[in-house]
């Protein structure tokens, strides 16, 4: 296409798009005032009234919220059909007021030709067209025409969108991951397409587009089962913090906002870490026979005493006996499911046991005075103490906590566990807990059930901490906006507040409750995650409609995984499909080539195919000499030459202190991010582990053959972050593997 002709083309397409984007604005309006109107309504009517008024309410703010969001490229492709017919798609769907089809939805059946098509199985596609846009400017168009005639077979795997794609590569990162709605490549498209039913195990390698298909696929799901999800909501669970503020604009971006994202660290409301486990303990504490190490702790928490106990209550002599305790422990049982849950009607069927011996020996008829009676056995002090050694409440981290300070304990209830693996969960009493406590406490919450007490004390703490919170932003709103001229004050406005109540969206109660269950989970970088992680994550969905997104050879430690279905423990026994990611977009192929001579020298196994799609020169690069001798010097080069990109030092997590005051010293205007993340600064310095599922456009790695020499998979992680340069710092080696001379080769390997 000439330049003219492009020009008249892009002009065309600009006023296509300029359309979609005034119907856009009106209906942003038209939801705005019915907005309007239903505030306007005021407090008043019926409470029903008022739900409805609620429910109007929360309608138009998620809709409002939700055009607001898909406002940058909103229209992205063109598809030409035979018979002269035209289909616009983009990020959602949009009608003209004659209810016309002004744009599909990305997700729509009828916009699957976009990312499917090919010249070999064209279907009725003529042209595919990639709009790119700036704001609301049409800047590129992109055609292919998809013909069979002549084409030789190797054409139907060729890149659709090439000059899109390679674009998105080659930008800067900007420490957010963006959307890859108008470049999916149609293996990705099929395994954002499947079916929502049963665990899907995407294998893929660096650079694959994992993360992206995982939330494209969220997105999907969301769009095409609305009805089954709209109330249980998905859960994303990625592995840090960092992780999930790294991608948390895609879901918005694609007009999906009711997902709950959280970490292992985080996946238990009242509990939040994110220390990480020595290798050797967090195994133990990953291993399922946790789970009958603490089963077998809580059942040690309901006893039969081995001996009658007499107790005189006012002068009156009332037994517990064994027999007693063991009917009513029975009764219990039958009547609720967890201990703490239990523990209520066994002490209601043990103090009317004692109530009627109370009773006979006041010489009183059993229902006489029973009130009376009643109180006087509940609240002798030593009825109290004999019932809790009896059935004795207790919270998962209390329980936990014990079992882990107390050996005697711990060897009771772990025979399967050596003396070595015991030791090695010793801790003392106040210790913080680590991510791989987590999944056990969970475990416990479930056979525990909530303590009355400590929720109680849970809800005021947070009850007043809401109180404090909303104090404090009305009288911010009272300085900010004049109001009141005294007459208003921060109590009054709080209490107006408070009296409305907060309306939750769907993510905020699914966050607060341990015992939500959602429609679907989406795990990142799951080969992290122990057989306990996964048992909690079963729990939460009872479904079992998950999505699995990982790579083997990525997993940190030196005890590599060999296939995922031993390493998800139940999980991978029940409705697991797998499906591969078989080419890398974002790593350089130079690159990917080095990595993946690296992990084969030094951990060989059975890999599946891993391609490049790009390659970029003097991608790998290697300076010799001590980090803190050339470091600097490599850092201030390398970001010479970043522009507007994003770089990474990652080192070893021993030497992350030493690397981080060295640099912070040399370039620390550099580490300085403009809102306060790190992940926005134009450098930052952090280990392998803590790089998962990230990407920046130069990497530098501190001494990659003392990463490799602890975990193989962290320095394969290491490696592969960049999309344009991979940069060496090493005194006395590089890992085995590493390659002496310049790399060309595309074909490297991955691990099935």
């Amino acid at each position: 296409m000439d330049n003219d002709a492009e020009a008249r083309e892009i002009a065309v397409e600009q006023e296509y798009v300029g359309r979609v984007y005034r119907r856009l604005d009106a209906m942003r309006i038209a939801y705005r005032r019915q907005l309007d109107g239903v505030r306007r309504s005021g407090p008043s009517g019926s409470p029903q009234n008022r739900s409805e008024r609620d429910a109007f309410a929360a309608h138009y703010e998620d809709t409002i919220a939700r055009l607001d969001q898909v406002e940058n490229r909103l229209v992205f492709g063109r598809l030409d059909f035979t018979g002269d017919r035209t289909r616009y798609v983009g990020r959602i769907g949009i009608l003209s007021e004659d209810q016309e089809q002004l744009l599909v939805d990305w997700r729509a059946p009828s916009a699957r030709p976009f990312y499917q098509a090919t010249a070999a199985h064209p279907g009725e596609v003529v042209r595919r067209r990639h709009i790119t846009t700036d704001d609301r400017r049409v800047v590129a168009i992109e055609d292919e025409l998809l013909s069979a005639v002549g084409l030789s077979p190797d054409v139907e795997h060729s890149l659709t969108g090439e000059g899109a794609l390679f674009a998105a590569l080659s930008a800067a990162r900007e420490g957010r991951m963006g959307d890859i709605v108008a470049t999916i490549q149609a293996e990705q498209d099929a395994i954002i397409r499947d079916d929502v039913e049963g665990i899907l195990v995407v294998q893929g390698g660096p650079g694959t587009g994992k993360t992206a298909v995982a939330l494209h696929r969220a997105a999907y799901l969301l769009y095409a089962h609305r009805e089954r999800l709209q109330r249980s909501g998905v859960l994303i669970v990625g592995p840090t913090r960092v992780f999930l503020d790294y991608i948390d604009q895609v879901l918005p971006s694609l007009g999906e906002t009711d997902v709950v994202s959280t970490t292992m660290g985080d996946l238990l409301p009242g509990t939040s870490t994110r220390l990480r486990e020595e290798e050797d303990v967090a195994r133990i504490k990953g291993d399922l026979e946790m789970a009958n190490v603490v089963e077998r702790a809580v059942q040690a928490l309901q006893r039969v005493p081995a001996e009658p106990q007499d107790i005189v209550i006012e002068g009156v002599t009332v037994t517990i006996t064994p027999t007693a305790v063991s009917r009513a422990m029975s009764r219990a049982r039958r009547a609720a499911q967890t201990h703490n849950e239990a523990r209520t009607p066994f002490v209601l069927a043990m103090l009317d046991e004692l109530v009627r011996q109370y009773a006979r020996g006041r010489g009183l008829d059993d229902d006489d005075e029973h009130a009376y009676l009643y109180e006087d056995v509940r609240s002798n002090r030593e009825v109290r103490i004999a019932l809790n050694l009896c059935w004795m409440p207790t919270t998962p981290h209390g329980l936990l906590e014990r079992l882990y300070a107390r050996p005697e304990l711990l060897a009771r209830h772990s025979p399967k566990f050596t003396q070595a693996e015991r030791d090695l969960l010793y801790r003392e009493p106040g210790s913080a807990w680590t991510i791989s406590d987590v999944p056990v406490l969970d475990e416990l919450a479930e056979l525990l059930g909530p303590h009355e007490e400590a929720e109680t004390r849970r809800a005021r703490l947070e009850r007043q901490a809401s109180e404090r919170e909303q104090l404090e932003f009305a009288q911010t709103a009272i300085e900010a906006q004049d109001l009141g001229d005294g007459m208003v004050d921060a109590s009054m406005l709080a209490s107006r507040f408070t009296q409305h109540g907060p309306t939750l969206t769907l993510a905020e109660k699914a966050s607060a409750d341990r015992t939500w269950t959602f429609g679907h989970i989406v795990v990142d970088e799951a080969q992290e995650l122990s057989p306990m992680a996964w048992r909690a994550l079963l729990r939460r969905c009872p479904l079992r409609s998950m999505t699995v997104v990982g790579d083997l050879a990525q997993r940190s430690g030196s005890h590599p995984a060999t296939s995922w279905r031993s390493l998800m423990g139940k999980a991978g026994r029940e409705h697991v499909r797998q499906a591969a990611l078989t080419v890398s977009y974002r790593t350089p192929a130079a690159v990917l080539e080095a990595a993946s001579s690296v992990l084969m020298a030094n951990a060989p196994g059975d890999y599946l195919p891993l391609t490049a799609a790009r390659d970029v020169p003097d991608a790998l690069v290697a300076t010799r000499g001590h980090w803190r001798d050339v470091l600097a010097d490599v850092v201030r080069s390398e970001l010479r030459g970043l522009g507007r990109g994003k770089m990474a030092v990652l080192a070893p997590s021993d030497q992350l202190g030493g690397v981080h005051a060295e640099l912070a010293e040399s370039v620390g205007e550099a580490l300085v991010s403009p809102d306060g993340h790190p992940l926005r600064a134009p450098l930052v310095i952090m280990d392998a582990p803590a790089a998962k599922g990230l990407e920046f456009d130069v990497v530098v790695v501190v001494e990659p053959a003392h990463i490799a020499a602890t975990s193989i998979g962290d320095v394969y992680v290491a490696m592969t972050r960049p999309t344009r340069r991979l940069h060496a710092v090493y005194r006395d080696e590089l890992p085995d593997g590493w390659p002496d001379h310049d790399v060309n080769s595309v074909a490297v390997a991955h691990r099935s």
